[in-house]
């Protein structure tokens, strides 16, 4: 009896981990905010891109495949 009930506890527990999925609407304005960013330093972020992509000779972003040595 008290293994099953332990049992339906933590599975209980487990299952209401997975009631929160994503972002809600009035919640992204305080996510979307500058400080909020995964880069601290925006102007050094935005140097070294433009040192990758000078040297890949690449256009588009990193998401885009290829690069300016031929290799993809």
């Amino acid at each position: 009896m008290q293994r099953t009930r332990g049992a339906l506890v933590i599975m209980v527990f487990a299952l209401s981990g997975c009631a929160n999925l994503g972002v809600e609407p009035w919640e992204r304005d305080v996510l979307a905010r500058p400080e909020m960013s995964l880069d601290s330093n925006p102007v050094d972020a935005a140097l070294d891109d433009h040192i990758y992509f000078s040297k890949e000779a690449s256009s588009g972003g990193r998401g885009f495949g290829g690069g300016g040595c031929g290799c993809n």
